[in-house]
């Protein structure tokens, strides 16, 4: 999940924070896995790499160690006021995660699979209710200290508190304690019948040293760079500007297998900036080397410049082979005016995604319709036989649409004449008790006109929503768009204050736990969980179960059709759209792996900054330009 940024800008803080956290839901233990140690663990299938393997196969184990990486701080709220990533309070900065070592690391092209970090080898129990890893004695924090078992145990007691957010603390539902049996033995103990991805969850858990949280608050925002076992430290900082992460060269783990290749930057700088147009400025000029683009107006328009068009300067489409997710504007049904679905439909018939697409986006994108886009978990054509075994038995509780084609949004002829939905819109509004009095308004029999108030906090949005709203006040909405300013934005999301905002969604290639925090009755009720619809349904939660216990990826594909069916027939969301690609623009200095990662575009993992391509860059040298993917792909 996972929370992912808009298709045109970008949620980097979410993004690295719950990547982080996606990761650990996309992963669990093998169904037939033997109950002896094991270098490593997969969900459905066998372990790509054996045990003694040398390094992934995406990166170059010789690639040259050295030299800064500059690029954009995006965060979802593009600034930040704490190094504490974990806890609900504050807006934590980006890429923390390379401060913190897990028992065992992701594989990058694999959908599911681990292999031991600071553990050097896991064995699940044979009932499957408890694994046991065992600890390399070599591992170390920063500060020279061993990471032990009493590290791993009280991380899970942090990661449980109050204090976390629901992102981490709501998966470990079922994980019941961690022991410590020696000083390089832990065991976790699960309950319940969902215990599938939980021996891989606990075995991506960030591991924070105890003797540090003795003398640190852990529930408190701050600014102290924190104490980890990680690649990284914090060099630089300057509080919501940029911050500034320097490689240690006494990196316990450098050699390790998992490790090789990778984090080839001395330094990584963000720099966060508010106004897009003044971050690209600064991409054009050099003061970025590395810029990922996520609006469609400045990818069709803004890098025609000598740079690209002589090869210094890169634009890039790289192939995003990861689910695309749900994005969209989400509807807070925790608001009396939205929980009639009839409500939410109508607001799906008045977007006009054909004309956005032509008129804003140069018809750079696809129209999102699923959950679960660009993947063979979204639900196509009438329900199979085994997605009606699972959706039957609550034929009373849903609507008859989830038995059918499963919905798509709208089309339209992108000349923007939408009048035909329109109608439609209203006749459903006026349906579901909002009717229209002699000012055109829409009103409920209390009196109370229907209102609409998109929350945003980044200018760049107004050209997309404005236009959408004006559309509902033709059908009597007073709907406005409002911009706050980011840190404003982050709190309201955080306790629900608002009616509708823009954000992207994705879980994880194997979904799991994962599914909780973003559809759950639990979640609906967190603060600062990701569940920013409201979505309360047994039904989903019974369906989210399915997802957690299948035992095979067929399983668990019939089970995310079923749950997507109920998601898009309930509307909690106005879809978005799509581009299966990151679209990247970097200055001609580095070099990269012959493969990239089939899940990730690797680019502060496994790629390096090339002496020569540098040296010519520097000199002012121009090369003819690579070819490159059509933009409108």
């Amino acid at each position: 999940m996972l929370r992912f940024p808009r298709s045109w800008k970008v949620d980097g803080a979410a993004l690295r924070l719950v990547g982080a956290i996606a990761t650990l839901f996309c992963a669990a233990i093998t169904t037939d896995a033997a109950a002896e140690p094991s270098h490593g663990l997969s969900i459905f299938g066998e372990l790509k790499y054996p045990p003694g393997f040398q390094h992934f196969d995406y990166v170059n184990p010789d690639a040259p160690k050295g030299g800064r990486m500059v690029t954009m701080g995006t965060g979802d709220v593009n600034t930040f006021d704490s190094f504490n990533q974990f806890i609900v309070k504050g807006d934590a900065a980006q890429d923390l995660d390379y401060l913190y070592d897990s028992l065992m690391a992701r594989a990058q092209d694999e959908p599911d699979a681990v292999y031991g970090l600071i553990a050097k080898s896991a064995e699940v129990a044979p009932d499957r209710m408890s694994v046991t890893f065992k600890l390399r004695p070599e591992a170390k924090f920063a500060d020279g200290s061993q990471v032990t078992a009493d590290d791993v145990v009280n991380t899970l007691s942090l990661l449980k508190s109050t204090a976390t957010r629901p992102q981490y603390s709501q998966p470990l539902r079922d994980v019941v304690k961690a022991e410590a049996l020696d000083p390089e033995t832990v065991r976790y103990t699960f309950q319940g019948t969902l215990v599938r991805d939980l021996p891989v969850l606990v075995a991506q858990l960030p591991v924070l040293p105890k003797a540090y949280y003795a003398t640190q608050p852990y529930d408190q925002t701050s600014l102290k760079p924190p104490l980890g076992s990680g690649p990284y430290r914090i060099k630089t900082f300057n509080p919501g500007s940029s911050v500034t992460y320097e490689r240690r060269n006494d990196y316990w783990a450098k050699d390790l297998p998992v490790n090789k290749g990778r984090f080839n930057f001395d330094e990584i700088r963000l720099d966060y900036y508010r106004d897009r147009t003044i971050e690209l400025e600064t991409m054009k000029s050099g003061g970025f080397d590395y810029r990922e683009e996520f609006s469609s107006l400045g990818w069709a328009t803004q890098y025609d410049i000598p740079a690209v068009r002589d090869g210094r300067l890169i634009k890039e489409l790289i192939p995003d082979r990861r689910p695309s997710g749900a994005q969209g504007y989400f509807i807070n049904t925790r608001r009396d005016k939205f929980k009639d679905p009839r409500v939410r439909a109508a607001l799906d018939l008045v977007f006009d995604f054909e004309w956005s697409n032509k008129k804003l986006f140069y018809g750079l994108y696809k129209r999102t319709t699923s959950y679960f886009e660009n993947s063979d978990m979204k639900a196509v054509g009438p329900p199979s036989p085994d997605e009606l075994a699972l959706l039957n038995p609550y034929k009373d509780k849903l609507p008859p649409e989830v038995f059918g084609e499963p919905y798509l949004p709208p089309v339209t002829d992108g000349s923007g004449n939408n009048r035909d939905n329109l109608k439609k819109a209203r006749d459903l509004l006026i349906s579901a008790g909002w009717k229209p009095g002699p000012d055109g308004k829409l009103r409920n029999d209390k009196g109370e006109q229907l209102t609409i108030e998109f929350l945003d906090f980044e200018a760049q949005f107004e050209r997309i929503t404005l236009p959408y709203t004006q559309n509902l006040k033709r059908i009597g909405i007073d709907a406005t768009w409002r911009l706050v300013d980011p840190a404003q934005y982050q709190q309201r999301l955080k306790s629900f204050d608002f009616d509708v905002t823009t954000q992207r969604f994705s879980l994880g290639l194997t979904p799991g736990v994962d599914m909780r925090t973003f559809l759950s009755c639990d979640a609906a009720k967190a603060d600062g969980s990701f569940n920013l619809a409201g979505i309360c349904d047994p039904v989903i939660d019974a369906l989210i179960d399915k997802i957690i216990a299948a035992k095979s990826r067929a399983e668990l594909t019939t089970a995310t059709r079923a749950i997507d069916r109920i998601l898009r027939a309930e509307h909690y969301w106005v879809p978005h759209w799509y581009k299966p690609a990151y679209s990247v623009a970097y200055w001609n200095k580095f070099s990269r792996p012959a493969i990239q990662p089939k899940y990730d575009n690797g680019v502060l993992d496994t790629w390096w900054i090339d002496p020569q391509k540098a040296a010519a860059l520097s000199s002012g040298a121009t090369e003819a330009k690579p070819t490159q993917q059509p933009a409108t792909r």
